[in-house]
């Protein structure tokens, strides 16, 4: 009778096992639902400068130059915390510098030593949400010529220089830059007007040199580069003296003549105006 039981058990067991594991396929567990959030776009940087060209007469004593930008895709969060820098620089035409050092000899003031630098900047203005040390590291901002001290002099080598003179003639030619005001640095001269668009202030010299000026703008997130932009600016002269300047280029034969002529006309009615009986 146990044996008998035993076995009744034991099939009342087996019959029972397929039942539940069918039950349990048969409530199979829903899947998650998770949201797609989509991906952040990066940002992207654009200027528009307040005039196209400038036109040197000769009662011109400087100008200022407004660069208007935006930022698309901004992310809310970092321009709330003030992450957000942008540099602003003007680049003139470039063109081959030599620099001289004076010293005594024999008690008179002449040239004594030269150095002449390849494809140097005729000016660079910049201009920064704030100084550039509290944007980003020194790496960067030499690797992107940011700032006066870091503009690119390439001197022209003759094997013969030393490593103190190639400092000294790069560090002076910076200096008469900055002296005459053609590299000048403007910290605080870019300012955000609303979240995603800025303005920035250059101020031009009355020395400022003719040709094609390169303006760039450049986006940092947090101390990296994310983004940046370029535009030209011509400067050029205009008026009579523009006229003047072209004849002297363009007929060069009848300019001297005319120059020639003029002065004599000047000379004869100088000695009538002024000839004493």
């Amino acid at each position: 009778m146990r044996a008998a039981g035993a076995c009744l058990l034991t099939l009342l067991l087996l019959a029972g096992m397929p039942a539940r594991a069918q039950d349990d396929a048969a409530a199979p567990e829903a899947p998650a639902i998770v949201p797609l959030t989509p991906p952040m776009q990066p940002e992207r940087i654009e200027i528009g400068l307040s005039t196209d060209s400038i036109a040197i007469t000769s009662d011109f004593s400087g100008a200022q130059l407004t660069i208007f930008g935006a930022v698309d895709n901004v992310d809310p969060l970092i321009q709330r915390q003030g992450r957000y820098d942008v540099f602003v620089t003007l680049e003139g035409p470039a063109n081959d510098l030599v620099t001289r050092r004076k010293g005594r000899v024999l008690g008179i003031w002449m040239n004594v030593d030269a150095q002449a630098f390849l494809d140097v900047p005729e000016s660079f203005l910049i201009a920064s949400t704030r100084p550039s040390q509290d944007i980003t590291n020194s790496e960067t901002l030499e690797r992107l010529s940011l700032g006066v001290k870091n503009i690119r002099l390439r001197p022209y080598v003759l094997g013969t220089e030393t490593v103190d003179d190639l400092t000294n003639f790069t560090e002076e030619l910076r200096r008469l830059k900055a002296q005459k005001n053609l590299y000048e640095e403007f910290p605080s001269g870019v300012r955000f007007i609303s979240q995603s668009l800025f303005r920035a202030t250059l101020q031009l010299p009355a020395n400022v040199p003719l040709g094609r000026h390169t303006a760039r703008a450049y986006l940092f997130r947090q101390g990296a580069l994310v983004a940046q932009t370029q535009s030209t600016l011509d400067i050029r002269k205009a008026g009579l003296e523009f006229r003047i300047y072209t004849a002297a280029q363009t007929q060069s034969l009848l300019y001297g003549m005319a120059a020639v002529a003029l002065a004599f006309v000047v000379g004869w009615l100088g000695r009538v105006l002024f000839k004493k009986d």
